[in-house]
C-alpha cells in the first residue's frame, strides 16, 4: 500500500502521479474506518483529502507553515506527518488530539478549535518572518463557514494593507456545520459561477508587464475585468471583495481535481503580496452517506461501514440539549416576544426544534457570537425577549458584548449555555470550564444550573420573568434519569436542601447533585452519619442565609462542580463563609488550573474526583477526624 510508505511530507513528494491518486483513497479508507469506530470529523476531512494532498507536495513542511482554520480537518494532514500509526488512538484518551495542537507535532504551527483565526494566525507569522528575515511560505485553510466570524474579515482587511506574502485558501464546500447562511455563502455562490481563468490572465499581464506601457496596460486590463463583471452581475455582488482588499484571486480551482490544485497552490506561493485561492470542494467526498449528509458526518459518533448507520444507543434518554429544544418551544408558545438565536449551531444546541415551530422568531447568525449577542442586546432593548443558544466554550468569544452591550444597559438576554463543563473527546478548546467564573463578576446577571433535564425548563421559565440578564449552564449528554423528580418551584436565589443529614454539607452544582446523592447513599449504606446535600440552583445571587444556616450546624462544607476552581462555585461560597466570618472550612472539588485534554467525560470527572467513591471517602474522613478531635 502506498499509505504505508508515507512517514513525512518529503514521502508525499516522491510519489508519482498516479500513486498520488492511490494514496487519496487509501486516506479515504483509513478515515471512514477509524471514524465507524472512534467517531470524529469525517465529512470535513473526506473533503479535504486531494487539498492536503496538494499542500503537502508543493510546500516545505515544517519550515513552510499551515494554520488550519478551527483545524477538525486536519486528520489527513496527521496521517501524512509521522502519526499514521497512532491515528486509531485520535480523539481517544491519551491519543492523537482531533484538532492540530503544537504540543502533538513540529507540522502543527497553530492550535483552533474554534472558527475564524488562521487569517490572524498566518498573518502574524508572516510578519515574524519578514523581521527574522525568512523565506518560508506560510499559508492560511480557511472554510467558507468561517468566513461568517467578523475576525477573518478583520485580518484580511489588515492583511491587504500591509501587504506581506502569503496564501489564504478558501475551502468552499456550502457548509459550516449546518448550511452557510448570510450575505457571504450568496457571494461565493456567485464567484463559484465565474470561469477559472486566473492563470491565463495573470500571464497576459505578465506578458504586457515586459512590454512598454505594460504597467498602464495591466491596470487597463483590471479595470476592463471588473467593469466587465459589474455589468453581467447583480451589482451588489460583483466585485471579486478579495480583491478589492488587496488580495491577489485565483480561483474557483476544483477541489478535487489535484493538477489543478497542485498548479493553483504553486502559483499562488510565487504571487507577491496576499493571495486567495477559492477551492470548491465537496463535504464527505468518497463515501456515499456522509456526501448525502455532511450536516450528521461532520461530527458523527461510531457507525457501521456499510451503511452508514449509527450504533444504537439503547434506552438512551433525553439530553440536557434535548429538554432546552423541548423548553424553547413551551416557553416561545406562551410569550410571542420569544425568539431564539445561535451562531451556527442549531443541531447541536437543538434549536432546531424551535426553528421548525417558530421559522419567524429563529435567527441563526452565522459563526459570529459577538454579533449574536450584541443583535440579542438590540432586540432586547427594543421589548423582545431573545434567547441566546451558544455553547459555554463559544460564549467566550463575544465576551465583550456580554458586558459591554448586554449587562451595562441590563438587558434582559437569557444565555443558554450548553455543554458547560467537561466535553469529553473534543478537548481543551472546547471544555465549557470557565462561564462561571467569567459570568458572575458582572453586574446584574443571575447564573443559574439545572441538577437534571427536568429543572431546566422551570428556570428558562423564570429567566424570561426576570427583566434583567440571565445565564443557564448546563452540560453535555444527560443525567442516568435513576431520580426522576417533579422540580420544586424555583425561588429567586435559593437553593434547595435534597438531604438532611450531619458533620458535612454537600453543595453540587448542576449534575453534581447525582455524584452527591450517590455519595450519600455510600456513606449511609456504610452505617455512618450521612451527609446533607444541597442543590444551589444559583450561582447569583448565590443563597447567603443558607450557606450561614448549614455554617453553623456542619463541621465542613464541600462544593462540587464541573469548572475551574479559581472562580468558580466553590470560590463564591468560599467568599460568603469569609465576607461573613463563618469560620467553617471549605473543600472545593472542581478542576485546578489545568488543561483537560480529549477523554470519555466518565474518566475526566473522575480525574479531578468528581466520583460518588470519593465524595464519600471525603466524608468518611471528616467523621474520622471529628471523632479524633
Amino acid at each position: 500500500m502506498v499509505i504505508e510508505r508515507i512517514g513525512s511530507p518529503r514521502d508525499v513528494k516522491a510519489l508519482t502521479r498516479t500513486e498520488l491518486d492511490v494514496l487519496a483513497r487509501e486516506i479515504r479508507d483509513l478515515l471512514i474506518d477509524v471514524c465507524s469506530r472512534n467517531g470524529g470529523h469525517l465529512a470535513p476531512n473526506l473533503g479535504v483529502v486531494e487539498l492536503t494532498l496538494a499542500l503537502h507536495r508543493v510546500l516545505d513542511l515544517p519550515k513552510d507553515k499551515i494554520v488550519w482554520d478551527v483545524s477538525h480537518q486536519v486528520y489527513v494532514h496527521k496521517i501524512l506527518t509521522g502519526r499514521r500509526d497512532r491515528f486509531h488512538t485520535i480523539r481517544q484518551g491519551g491519543g492523537l488530539s482531533g484538532f492540530a495542537m503544537r504540543s502533538e507535532s513540529e507540522y502543527d504551527a497553530f492550535g483552533a478549535g474554534h472558527a475564524s483565526t488562521s487569517v490572524s494566525a498566518a498573518l502574524g507569522m508572516a510578519i515574524a518572518r519578514d523581521l527574522c528575515g525568512g523565506d518560508e511560505t506560510i499559508v492560511a485553510v480557511i472554510g467558507d463557514g468561517a468566513l461568517t466570524g467578523g475576525l477573518a474579515y478583520e485580518a484580511l482587511n489588515n492583511a491587504g494593507q500591509l501587504g506581506t506574502n502569503f496564501v489564504v485558501v478558501l475551502n468552499d464546500n456550502e457548509m459550516s456545520i449546518a448550511p452557510n447562511v448570510g450575505s457571504i455563502a450568496s457571494y461565493l455562490s456567485v464567484l463559484r459561477s465565474k470561469p477559472f481563468a486566473e492563470f491565463a490572465r495573470e500571464k497576459a499581464k505578465d506578458m504586457l508587464g515586459h512590454m512598454p506601457f505594460g504597467g498602464a496596460a495591466r491596470k487597463a486590463i483590471a479595470s476592463a475585468e471588473f467593469a466587465a463583471m459589474r455589468f453581467v452581475a447583480p451589482a451588489e455582488k460583483t466585485a471579486v471583495i478579495f480583491e478589492e482588499l488587496g488580495f491577489r484571486y485565483i480561483g474557483p480551482v476544483d477541489g478535487h481535481n489535484v493538477d489543478a490544485l497542485l498548479e493553483a497552490i504553486e502559483t499562488a506561493t510565487h504571487v507577491k503580496g496576499p493571495v486567495l485561492v477559492h477551492v470548491r470542494t465537496i463535504k464527505g467526498r468518497g463515501y456515499e452517506p456522509a456526501e448525502n449528509d455532511a450536516r450528521t458526518f461532520h461530527g458523527c459518533g461510531a457507525f457501521e461501514v456499510e451503511n452508514g448507520k449509527f450504533e444504537a444507543k439503547p434506552d438512551a434518554r433525553p439530553t440536557f440539549s434535548d429538554a432546552f429544544g423541548e423548553a424553547m418551544n413551551v416557553v416561545a408558545e406562551r410569550d410571542p416576544r420569544v425568539i431564539g438565536i445561535t451562531a451556527a449551531m442549531p443541531d447541536g444546541t437543538k434549536l432546531s426544534k424551535f426553528a421548525k415551530r417558530f421559522p419567524d422568531r429563529y435567527y441563526d447568525v452565522g459563526i459570529a457570537e459577538a454579533h449574536a449577542v450584541c443583535f440579542a442586546a438590540g432586540a432586547a432593548a427594543s421589548g423582545l425577549k431573545p434567547v441566546c443558544a451558544i455553547y459555554s466554550t463559544f460564549l467566550q468569544r463575544a465576551y465583550d458584548q456580554v458586558v459591554h452591550d448586554v449587562c451595562v444597559q441590563n438587558l434582559p438576554v437569557v444565555f443558554c449555555m450548553d455543554r458547560a463543563g467537561f466535553v469529553g473527546d473534543d478537548g481543551p478548546t472546547h471544555m465549557g470550564l470557565y462561564d462561571i467564573a467569567y459570568l458572575r463578576t458582572l453586574p446584574n446577571v443571575t447564573i443559574m444550573a439545572p441538577r437534571c433535564e427536568e429543572e431546566l425548563l422551570p428556570m428558562l421559565r423564570h429567566a424570561l420573568t426576570l427583566g434583567t440578564p440571565a445565564a443557564i449552564r448546563y452540560p453535555r449528554g444527560s443525567t442516568s434519569g435513576l431520580r426522576p423528580i417533579e422540580p420544586a418551584p424555583i425561588v429567586h436565589g435559593k437553593a434547595e436542601v435534597l438531604r438532611t443529614g450531619g458533620g458535612v454539607a454537600i453543595l453540587a452544582l448542576g449534575p453534581a447533585v447525582e455524584i452527591a446523592l450517590d455519595a450519600y447513599d455510600l456513606v449511609r449504606g456504610a452505617g455512618e452519619p450521612a451527609p446533607t446535600v444541597v442543590n444551589p440552583r444559583f450561582v447569583t445571587p448565590i443563597d447567603e442565609d443558607l450557606i450561614v444556616e448549614l455554617s453553623r450546624t456542619h463541621t465542613r462544607l464541600i462544593t462540587l462542580e464541573e469548572h475551574s476552581l479559581a472562580g468558580g462555585f466553590g470560590s463564591a461560597v468560599v467568599e460568603v463563609v469569609a465576607d461573613r466570618g463563618l469560620g467553617v472550612p471549605v473543600e472545593r472539588v472542581g478542576v485546578p488550573g489545568v488543561l483537560v485534554h480529549h477523554d470519555s467525560q466518565a474518566r475526566q470527572r473522575s480525574r479531578f474526583g468528581l466520583s460518588a467513591e470519593n465524595i464519600a471517602a471525603k466524608v468518611a474522613r471528616v467523621v474520622v477526624e471529628a471523632v479524633r478531635s
